[in-house]
């Protein structure tokens, strides 16, 4: 446990990528497992534990330490792992000697079997013998609220630095692994061979694709050798079709179906919440697709499949927010099945059977893709198209008419000849997002953020006018400098006029320009409106509160 504490104090002040990944490198090549499996888990936020809620650590520090001074140390330092860490008093003279800081493997086991009074006994000791930086890290263990500044791809990066093996490979089997990745390191330090996963076991990691910089990109690319399709306003997914389940291991549902489960673009096992897709695909293979909203047809009969009905579609996508209201939730009901159908657009595939074909062209994975479309009859999967254009200046002019008649996000351009590469390869893929919408807001709240925003108020809601009065319109916490949230924290401060708990009103004077992708009406917002992806496009410093928009503005951005 010393030793990871250790760890995680050289990754929240090691600002470089480089050095972040070769001090994880010397820590997984010098650990012995299981610590270093756990290691890598807790860094990559694939272990979480959450044994002890923020209310019981904060009662158990209030019974060792005078409540008021507590608070007023919490408000200050806004980080209650950090507050804990520096104000748990020191432990008794005695005290290191009835406990010691275990191993870190042991200390998961001692979490993972101990009952929750027990718990509370157990880290309340191990407080007591540990260093401000050790009682940091515990607590950010038991509350399952670990982050160090540190994305899984390079803490995976690290292990291909220590092992000299390749990041590909590595990405290729990490979700075939289960912690605490005992078969990998082993392999990783030359003991084994490679494990071997079944294709359509797993998720594999997608292919990602970068911003387009028009001014300077078209000048070097040759649209010959790119295909583009629409940027479809959904969520990425990857579909495992033939897959097995626990609960059925033939693999095979009541109709003798092959299952299927979808998995979002982190990894995510969602395919209880989209039955719908999962019980009417056919085939063999892995695809990666956008997960859509479509238009039932209820002049059509209702299919029965299992124990479900589902209507006809047709594959006109419906606006994100038709989505969101089937995202997050462990199972779909059947009105959501009836009036929200779900279906897959479908652009790339990355095995067919059990036969990689990430390595092939685009160009040809596409064309496997749409005689495997072709062959089985998978009512809810449809091909992405490519789109027709000899010039960037035709695909310019597609991409504008796209937004503006049918809402879509832009375009993506992908070279014809690219493999199918796991991670943000620079060069083959591109996005070209449209324009973003632009509204003139007034600051309504504030509220302090989390990690190294937790002192700053860098959390905001935003509103416009409604007549006389000021209706909220969004929220939003990215967009801005470090020297701007400087400014912006010593406004809030400066403005407030009301408090609700971690929540400051400020005075309605501030505007801020707040760019987002889309507006989309919504029954759970008072001003009647949803915006995508809200952030800080300008904080209009000189401009006066009543001359920020208004909701009927709003309205018109509408899609």
């Amino acid at each position: 446990m010393k030793r990871f504490a250790k760890l995680l104090e050289k990754l929240l002040f090691t600002p470089s990528r480089n050095e972040k990944t070769t001090v994880m490198a010397q820590y997984f090549q010098n650990t012995p497992d299981p610590d270093r499996g756990f290691a890598l888990g807790a860094i990559t936020r694939d272990l979480s534990l959450g044994d002890l809620k923020p209310a019981q650590l904060r009662a158990l520090t209030k019974s060792r330490v005078d409540s008021e001074l507590f608070d007023m140390s919490y408000d200050y330092v806004g980080d209650m792992a950090e507050t804990i860490a520096l104000i748990w008093p020191k432990y008794p003279s005695n005290a290191h000697k009835k406990q010691k800081l275990p191993r870190l493997g042991e200390f998961i086991s001692a979490l993972q079997t101990k009952s929750k009074i027990e718990i509370q006994t157990y880290v309340t000791e191990l407080l007591d013998c540990a260093t401000v930086t050790e009682r940091w890290a515990i607590i950010k263990m038991v509350t399952g609220g670990l982050r160090v500044g540190v994305s899984a791809r390079l803490a995976k990066t690290s292990l291909a630095q220590y092992s000299n093996r390749d990041l590909t490979e590595i990405e290729k089997i990490w979700h075939g692994m289960a912690m605490p990745y005992t078969e990998l390191f082993s392999w990783l330090d030359g003991l084994t061979e490679k494990p071997q996963i079944a294709p359509d076991q797993i998720f594999h990691p997608l292919m990602l694709s970068n911003p387009i910089d028009a001014e300077h990109d078209f000048n070097r690319l040759d649209p010959k050798d790119y295909e583009a399709e629409w940027k479809w306003d959904g969520i990425r997914v990857q579909l495992l079709l033939n897959a097995f389940t626990a609960a059925e291991p033939s693999g095979k549902n009541h109709n003798n179906r092959p299952k299927a489960r979808v998995f979002s673009r982190t990894g995510d096992d969602i395919s209880l919440a989209f039955p719908d897709i999962t019980e009417t695909a056919l085939g063999h293979a892995v695809l990666d697709g956008e997960l859509l909203i479509g238009c039932p047809t209820f002049t059509e009969p209702i299919t029965r499949v299992g124990n479900l009905d589902l209507p006809k579609i047709n594959y006109i996508p419906q606006p994100f927010n038709y989505l969101q209201q089937r995202l997050n939730r462990r199972a779909a009901n059947k009105k959501h099945l009836r009036e929200l159908p779900a279906f897959v657009r479908v652009y790339d595939m990355l095995f067919e059977g059990k036969t990689d074909v990430r390595d092939r062209p685009l160009w040809e994975r596409r064309n496997r893709l749409k005689i495997f479309l072709r062959s089985f009859n998978n009512p809810r999967l449809d091909f992405s198209e490519s789109l027709s254009f000899s010039s960037w200046a035709t695909l310019s002019d597609l991409r504008d008419r796209g937004a503006h008649r049918y809402g879509y996000e832009g375009v993506m351009i992908k070279k014809r000849d690219s493999k199918y590469i796991p991670g943000r390869t620079k060069g083959p893929w591109f996005k070209w997002k449209r324009d973003p919408c632009v509204l003139d807001t007034i600051m309504l709240y504030a509220q302090r953020g989390h990690g190294r925003r937790s002192s700053f108020y860098s959390d905001f809601t935003f509103g416009i006018w409604d007549d006389n009065e000021i209706l909220p319109i969004g929220k939003a916490y990215s967009g801005f400098t470090d020297f701007e949230l400087q400014k912006l924290d010593k406004w809030v401060r400066s403005n407030t006029i009301n408090r609700f708990g971690p929540v400051r009103e400020v005075q309605k004077t501030l505007v801020v320009e707040l760019a987002f992708d889309s507006a989309h009406p919504s029954s759970r917002h008072k001003s009647g409106i949803a915006l995508r992806f809200p952030r800080i496009n300008r904080i209009r410093w000189d401009k006066p509160a009543k001359e920020a928009d208004t909701l009927e503005n709003a309205k018109t951005l509408i899609r």
